[in-house]
This record gives structure tokens, sequence and C-alpha cells, in this order.
């Protein structure tokens, strides 16, 4: 492999200047904050709306450019009547019990009455369209635009320009049900090895989120479909990470845990830059599940010592390698959903070739960095 002084400083090298981040940060936050104002006061619908980052940036998991960021606009819901639409257990229809609360709703009902994400997501897109306009004027020297929609996605894409720096900021429209888990996670969020019953009970405990995303799979993309979301768990997972509570805590053992996500997440990102068309269908959340399962199969923190990084990132490796062969990758929280499947067979096949040359050949990728 790369060697493990090699890998620690390819690792170090990802670490983002904290001055950078917190500068991307604080124009979004910005931004950010001016919109809610104005979503808020817009429209009787989005007037509960609250704010959640998400994503890499808030992991503490970014690598490379601090140039993107997820943040969630959540919507409270008493409760709603959620169907499978399909057999992965992700996706769902929602419909209102009798008289709900939220009846400024309604009018995002379609005429089946489910909701529609997509009669949503364009009453949203129309109110941020209208504020950009006014952030371009109140903001110093930032620019801010609404970037094309692109179909099935559940984010509304800003672009933020300023001298020397382009942020893009994609805004994800949920929803948050204070009701119980759906069955099809019933025998997911398999931690208690790693982060112990408790722990799993408690994040268990945690409302429903679900995004305003369409299952490509349909045949008529009719935009009244919801995806379930566990960034919010993904986040707390990834910052409390250790089987013992003073992980890479100040003056707690150190661990490679996110060390390997990073490098990970840096290698396949290089490699879908150089091969976009043949990796289409990889993203890094394929990686990011990998990283669970490998920390449930690797449940102890001796088992990602810091000193121990070459061994780690080794055993993670073969781990994916072994869900791109077999293309099997189970969604983490929702197992009957497999990530990897036959129609994805090509980007597979190809990215785990493209992995096994880099790693017989010392992870030329990561010598490439300057």
């Amino acid at each position: 492999a790369a060697g493990p002084l090699r890998l620690r400083e390819v690792v170090s090298r990802l670490t983002l200047p904290r001055q950078d981040v917190s500068d991307a940060a604080d124009v979004v936050n910005q931004v950010v904050s001016q919109l809610i104002q104005a979503i808020r006061s817009a429209d009787g619908s989005f007037s509960s709306i609250e704010r959640l980052g998400a994503g890499s940036y808030y992991e503490h998991v970014k690598i490379t450019e601090p140039n993107e960021f997820d943040i969630m606009l959540v919507m409270p819901v008493a409760r709603l009547q959620l169907d499978e639409s399909d057999d992965t257990g992700a996706f769902y229809y929602l419909t209102f019990k009798r008289n709900p609360k939220e009846k400024y709703l309604l009018k995002f009902l379609d005429e089946d009455g489910k909701l529609s994400a997509f009669k949503m997501l364009e009453a949203l897109r129309g109110i941020i369209k209208r504020e950009v306009k006014n952030i371009t004027r109140n903001i110093e020297n930032v620019e801010v635009t609404v970037k094309r929609r692109k179909s099935g996605s559940p984010a509304i894409t800003l672009q933020i320009k300023k001298p020397l720096a382009e942020i893009s900021v994609d805004i994800i429209l949920t929803l948050k049900l204070q009701q119980s888990w759906p069955p099809s996670t019933q025998n997911g969020l398999k931690v208690e090895q790693w982060l112990g019953r408790k722990v799993r009970q408690k994040l268990r405990y945690e409302s429903v989120y679900l995004v305003a995303k369409q299952n490509k799979k349909e045949k008529v993309l009719r935009g009244n479909t919801w995806r379930l979301s566990f960034s919010h768990i993904e986040k707390t997972m990834l910052n409390n990470h250790g089987s013992s509570k003073t992980c890479c805590e100040s003056g707690g053992p150190k661990c490679s845990r996110k060390s390997c996500l990073k490098l990970l997440k840096y290698l396949v990102e290089q490699l879908k830059i150089k091969h976009p068309k043949e990796l289409d269908k990889i993203c890094s959340y394929h990686v990011k599940t990998a990283f669970f399962h490998s920390c449930v199969i690797w449940p102890n923190d001796t088992d990602w010592t810091w000193g121990d990084l070459d061994h780690c990132f080794q055993n993670y490796l073969e781990y994916f390698l072994g869900c791109l062969e077999k293309y099997q990758l189970p969604h983490f929280f929702i197992p009957q959903y497999n990530l990897l499947s036959l129609e994805d067979k090509a980007s597979c096949d190809f990215l785990s070739r493209q992995i096994n040359q880099q790693w017989n050949n010392r992870f030329p990728i990561f010598q490439e960095m300057s």
C-alpha cells in the first residue's frame, strides 16, 4: 500500500485550512439566514421552516475545496400516513390522516391526495428566486443565483460568487415527522457492538426525516415520492464515532476512522473527475455507507488505531471492493435496499478495476496531490 507515513501526509493535506472553511461558512450563513427569513414571511406554507446543516462540512469530513454545502430546510409536520412506493423501503407516498393541523399544506396535494414533492419544491424555488436578487443587493461583493433544476434531484442549488471563490449550496426540502420509524428500518442501524444498544435506542427515537426525492426507477416521474433521510443520524454517528466516549477527544486516543473515510472519499472523487461517464452511477454516499458497515465489522477503537492507519485503510478498502464485486451494498438504515444493483454493474466493475490498479501502483492519485 501507500505506506503509513505517506497516508498520514495525504490525510493532513486533505484537511482543509480552518480559515478557508470558516470564510466560506460565514458567507453561506449570511445568505441562508436571509433566505430563511424571507421564506418564513413570504408564504404561510413555509412559516415553520428550520435550518439543519447536513453533509461532510458538518460531519467534519470535508476534503479539498470548502466550496460545497448541503443545507436541509426542515418543516415539522405532526403526522402523515407513509405508504411504500416500491420494494426498497426507502421511498414513500405521503397522505394526511383526517383533519391535518397543517391546513396550509393542502394546496400541495396532487389529484390522488398525495403530498406532492414537486409542487412544494416549485413553490419554494419561486420564493428563493425572488429573494436572491435582494441578497445580491444586501451582501457586499456577493452575487447569488439559482442554478437550473436537475431532474429527480431533491435540491435547489444556489451559486454564490464572491471575489476569488464560488460556493455551491444545495438546499434540500425536508419534512420532519414526530412518529416512529417505518418497518423497513427495523433491522438497520446495527450499531450495538460498535456504539452500544442504548445509543441505537436513542437514535431510533429521533424524528423521521423525508426529503423531496424522486425514485428514478419509477417509469413515470410524477414528483410525488419522498425518500427517508438519515443525515441527522449520520452526522451524530460521525461526530461521536468511538466505541469509547473519549475517542479523538483532546487528551483521548486518536483513531483513524475519519481519516480512512477521507482517503477513500478523495480516491473515488478523483477517479470520478477523471472518468465521469464510466462512474456516473457511483457517489460519495456509497463510500460513506461502506464506512458505516466497516465500523460495525471492526467495532472497537483498537481496530482503528492512528498508528495503524495503513492497515485500517486496507481493511476498509477491501470491504468496499467486495461490495463492488458483488454489486451488493445494503443501505445502512434500510437493509433491504441495495445501493448497488445489477443496473450499476458497469460502473461497479470499472471502479473496482481502477481502485485495484491504484492499489497495485501504490496509489498514484495520492502521489499526484500537489
